[in-house]
């Protein structure tokens, strides 16, 4: 690393000579950038988390092609009066529909779901039903006839044999089956006291703009709206998935917003506070003849640190985002908070370079020579850090979770540029500060002699530090199977109190089949032989997930043969219905089957209803070769999500076509399965890629050990934080883990390549400097994440509090337990010094012109 830091080297001297120059060129390329950067939107899409070439991804996607996936604005009308309600819905899908945006002229809605034509599908019941409920309904009337029939005979004696239950059975599946294919004609409750509207957007659910004009304009059109005239007690309210949709996007950039003002906020203000104390304190210490400003002048000056060192950041954020946008296009809900990470990342660099840049002065050196012996001793450091930090994040990118490899990318190049920033951009700045004597310091050398003279401090109670940290290490170690991991997603969401309220308000106005999973075949073969494996494997497996399994090809005959098949089997129906046995019986049941079993023509399907069609027919008007699977479980538990897309994932039929089950529930459980399996391996590339660039840094296996080992300790002590408040692993929070890694061996690295450069028994002195660098840089960047702490999202909350957790414990094992070890290490002479962080500041150079 010296070799490259010797190479660009130039660039340094090149701040100093043309500061106004690399400034000029600095912004004019953040102003470009920063235009790119603000076309970024956030994708709560989860399915995006997944790799294109992901099988049930291309399946999800060949579904909404074929299928659509349009999403439905949802309004419910609530009071005693059933026909009020159903007066009101008409006249409200009249205003509705008749609603007007003012900015584009066109119509809000396109059509709307309200009332279902089922006459027709309750004459063609039987001729909708599957050939194995038609063989259940012949049984069952075969066993009523018999029944009657023995119960007219007088010398009939019933001996308790008979299988009533076993006909029950066969007439509550066509009961069920009936049920779900004939809905109610209105969408109501069960009381029927409220009714339930979808209206169909005309704009897209990604167009945010159109979704708030949308739902300002409805609501102020149910403002006007004189509901009492229908009924003193009705009710109305709107929304639904679609209201969700755009609460959780706001909601996320509410949380942006908020966590940037709070943890940018307080970075700054620590800065400036740290900053004005060391400069003062250095000020007074320093020649008495020099100093010639009172204690306001530097409270005035207070800011500049933050300029000093704040300028540069923002403009590398800015290259950050957009190169962001123009590689990624957008961000996901695991990066939309990176602006604010990245900036509590980002300003270490900068607040080492300039705490040391401010000791140099204040050792005597002019402008130039401290910027050069700056960049030549803290610079390696700071390049060490920032390398090994941007690595471990690049470890990321290869990983085919989006949310990891994503998360990577981002934040990696937001790492090398707040590098590069602060390295080739600050030193302009510092300097164009020095010339208009903006910056106070004054010289200490007297001050830096009398420290030289002290005699060297031993660290205080090495020992014991040292071996309790180990066994502290041992009894977390023996502990760990007990973390636990968060499989529930509703916990990680944000609760919409809005949303909720709407659901309670409406309550169950819908089918208890719900989240169905889709397997879109090619032929109508193909359909059969899936339908048939997913039964086969419901009922093989007794901790089955699959509640049911239908598709519209064993329902509505595709062929003429298909046809009089059905035919041929109603007449069946309609012969035994004629039965002298049963043909007189009153039943509702019965009523039901001799309405449908009149049919002896096929039915075309151009004659199905819309609502029929919407469910089972493409965007191409024809039968959709598609199964739907409904699951048994709740699918908002990941274990559920995982066990029913295992159970469902593929189907391989005869002609060796495979096809894959597609949903959000599936992509979740995908995404969920695929995180935890590339967890442990990109957490181990990161530690290995870690260690190799320390190696390469300190060329010394032993002090890289060293240098390491607070982060090991203090990722230790993190697992053992989480024991203890029995804090859980989850699928937003698992990303920063290697994120910490990189991070947490910043301070292992800057305290052990200053140790080298001072030397024995200096370990006190650098905790003093150094010491007090790594942990205003640590706490910054703390600061960062807490701003995570303050969301509404609990899956971005998790992010920050392991984040502050795990570098809140790195930085204690780098002050703790690395100066304890080194202290223990010197004691028994176990300590090797070198040359590679030695440097010569005796000889200055002379500033270029």
């Amino acid at each position: 690393m010296r070799s490259i830091l010797n190479l660009l080297r130039p660039l340094v001297r090149y701040n100093f000579r043309y500061p106004v120059t690399i400034l000029t060129v600095a912004v004019i390329l953040a102003v470009i950038s920063g235009y790119f950067a603000t076309q970024l939107r956030v994708d709560t899409d989860i399915a995006n988390l997944l790799p294109d070439d992901n099988p049930h991804v291309i399946a999800l996607d060949r579904l909404r092609d074929t299928v659509g996936g349009e999403t439905e604005m949802d309004v419910a009308i609530k009071s005693p009066d059933f026909y009020a309600n159903k007066a009101m819905a008409e006249h409200l899908i009249e205003l509705s529909l008749s609603l007007i945006d003012e900015r584009t002229g066109a119509p809000f809605f396109s059509r709307v779901e309200y009332r279902k034509e089922t006459d027709l599908l309750r004459d063609y019941a039987l001729y909708l039903a599957t050939p194995s409920e038609l063989e259940d309904l012949i049984f069952f009337l075969e066993d009523q006839i018999e029944s009657s029939r023995l119960e007219a005979n007088p010398f009939f004696v019933d001996f308790g044999f008979d299988d009533e239950d076993e006909d029950r059975v066969d007439l509550d599946r066509f009961r069920q089956a009936y049920d779900e294919l004939i809905p109610p004609e209105y969408p109501v409750n069960a009381d029927s006291t409220v009714m339930l509207l979808k209206f169909y957007p005309t704009g897209s659910r990604s167009d945010l703009s159109f979704l708030r004009r949308m739902f300002a304009a409805y609501d102020v059109m149910l403002s006007e709206l004189d509901k009492q005239a229908f009924h003193p007690e009705m009710e109305i309210r709107f929304g639904g998935r679609l209201q969700r949709h755009l609460a959780e996007i706001e909601s996320i950039t509410q949380d942006v917003t908020n966590s940037f003002a709070t943890g940018i906020s307080s970075v700054l203000l620590l800065v400036m506070m740290y900053f004005f104390i060391k400069k003062y304190v250095n000020y007074r210490k320093g020649e008495a003849n020099r100093q010639r400003y009172v204690l306001l002048r530097h409270i005035i000056r207070m800011p500049v640190s933050v300029i000093v060192i704040g300028f540069p950041l923002v403009l590398s954020l800015t290259y950050t985002f957009a190169l962001t946008y123009l590689v990624l296009g957008s961000l996901n809900t695991m990066t939309s908070v990176l602006f604010v990470i990245l900036f509590g990342l980002g300003i270490d660099y900068g607040l080492h370079f300039y705490a040391r840049y401010l000791e140099k002065r204040s050792s005597g050196q002019d402008v130039y020579n401290a910027l050069i012996n700056t960049y030549d001793t803290t610079g390696s450091a700071i390049m060490a850090s920032a390398l090994t930090t941007a690595a471990a994040l690049f470890v990321l990118v290869f990983a085919d979770f989006r949310g990891f490899s994503e998360f990577g990318f981002i934040s990696g190049w937001g790492i090398i540029f707040a590098f590069l920033a602060m390295m080739f951009i600050m030193p302009a700045v510092i300097t164009i500060m020095e010339r208009f004597r903006i910056i106070l310091v004054n010289r200490n050398i007297e001050d830096n002699t009398r420290a030289l003279k002290q005699p060297p401090r031993r660290y205080p109670y090495s020992r014991t530090i040292f071996i309790g940290g180990l066994v502290i290490v041992g009894v977390i170690l023996l502990n760990q199977h007990h973390l636990k991991f968060e499989y529930e997603f509703g916990v990680l969401e944000p609760e919409f109190t809005e949303y909720v309220e709407f659901r309670q308000f409406v309550g169950t106005t819908s089918s208890t089949r719900r989240n169905p999973a889709y397997i879109l075949a090619d032929t109508d073969e193909q359909v059969r032989e899936i339908l048939s494996e997913i039964r086969e494997r419901q009922q093989q497996n007794p901790n089955t997930t699959i509640l049911d399994v239908e598709a519209l090809q064993e329902r509505f005959p595709t062929t003429a043969a298909e046809e009089q098949f059905k035919l041929n089997q109603i007449a069946i129906i309609r012969e035994l219905l004629d039965d002298p046995f049963i043909r007189e019986e009153q039943d509702e049941d019965l009523d039901r089957i001799r309405r449908a079993s009149k049919v002896t023509e096929p039915l075309v399907i151009d004659e199905l209803p819309a609502f029929m069609k919407e469910r089972f027919i493409t965007r191409d008007g024809e039968v959709g070769r598609f199964v739907m699977i409904y699951p048994s479980v709740g699918l908002s538990d990941g274990r559920n999500s995982i066990a029913f897309k295992n159970e469902i994932a593929s189907v391989t039929t005869s002609d060796g076509s495979t096809f894959y089950a597609a949903s959000t529930s599936i992509a979740a459980a995908e995404m969920l399965e695929l995180m935890q399996t590339e967890s442990p391996y990109m957490i181990a590339a990161t530690f290995i890629m870690i260690f190799i660039l320390v190696n390469i840094t300190f060329r010394s296996l032993r002090w890289s050990i060293i240098a390491m080992i607070p982060l090991l300790v203090g990722l230790a002590w993190t697992f053992g934080i989480m024991l203890i408040f029995d804090i859980k692993l989850n699928f937003y929070n698992l990303v920063v883990l290697p994120a910490i890694l990189g991070i947490g061996n910043d301070n292992g690295v800057h305290l052990a390549a200053r140790y080298l450069e001072e030397g024995r028994d200096s370990m006190w002195n650098v905790l003093k400097s150094t010491g007090q660098h790594i942990s205003v840089g640590s706490i910054t960047t703390m600061m960062g994440f807490a701003g995570l702490l303050f969301t509404t999202h609990p899956g971005l909350f998790s992010i920050g509090l392991l984040a502050l957790i795990g570098i809140g414990m790195t930085l204690l094992s780098a002050i703790t337990f690395l100066p304890a070890l080194i202290q223990f290490l010197e004691d028994r002479d176990w300590i090797k010094f070198y040359d590679e962080f030695k440097r010569d500041e005796s000889v200055l150079e002379e500033p270029p012109v």
